[in-house]
């Protein structure tokens, strides 16, 4: 017997799913992906969102972030929160409440792991900041898209900015920054291999979040 999903059950509450990885490893194509599913298959109002630079504020951000030039780390990792907290304030907070799911690539995991692990600046501190920019505000379930930094550089193509331009060895402490945090909370977490087609990667990302929303909306059999 096929199912499909019954909108008249769902939850009313939102539903935050973070996405986060490497530089290359395909978050962006991927939140397209998953989030036309879970409209299809529950019926959902889906907000996609992406940090830094999701607003004209963020937009301001992101260019300092991305081609500023003498930025210490600790600066960084200000703008950083600071977009967080205009981002998580005007767009994430107002989808979530009233009843939308939001798909945002990287959120306060990818600080701890580029400005904490990468920058070596102390993780504690960097998840501290933005805690307190977003008022605690913490997603359902984050999808870590695991991928080698040297397969996911050279994915890369057209001119890097000042981050994707780090270089292997920051890209490495990176990915163990994240190796770091999945360990710490394993059950907020799903970890899909990221090296496979786009369809396989897709596949695998739907197939380890259908347990969680299937709970939370609910289906309803046909025939």
């Amino acid at each position: 017997m096929a199912t499909k999903p019954n909108p008249s059950l769902a939850n009313p509450r939102g539903y935050f799913i973070t996405l986060e990885g490497g530089d290359g490893a395909g978050k962006s194509t991927q939140a397209a992906i998953l989030a036309a599913w879970i409209s299809s298959e529950y019926g959902r109002e889906v907000v996609r969102t992406y940090e830094p630079g999701d607003s004209k504020l963020g937009q301001q951000l992101r260019h300092l972030i991305q081609h500023g030039d003498d930025m210490d780390e600790r600066t960084e990792a200000l703008l950083f929160a600071a977009d967080r907290a205009h981002h998580v304030a005007t767009v994430i907070r107002p989808a979530l409440a009233r009843g939308a799911v939001v798909i945002c690539d990287r959120y306060i995991d990818s600080s701890v792991a580029y400005q904490g692990a990468g920058r070596a600046l102390h993780p504690q501190q960097v998840a501290d900041l933005s805690k307190w920019a977003t008022a605690g505000l913490q997603p359902d379930v984050t999808i870590l898209f695991d991928i080698a930094p040297e397969q996911a550089v050279a994915r890369l193509t057209g001119t890097k900015d000042r981050i994707e331009g780090a270089g292997l060895e920051f890209q490495r402490r990176v990915r163990a920054g994240y190796s770091e945090l999945v360990t710490a909370n394993p059950s907020r977490w799903l970890v899909i291999p990221a090296t496979g087609s786009i369809n396989t990667v897709a596949g695998l990302a739907q197939a380890a979040l259908k347990p969680r929303l299937d709970g939370l909306f609910g289906q309803s059999p046909v025939s």
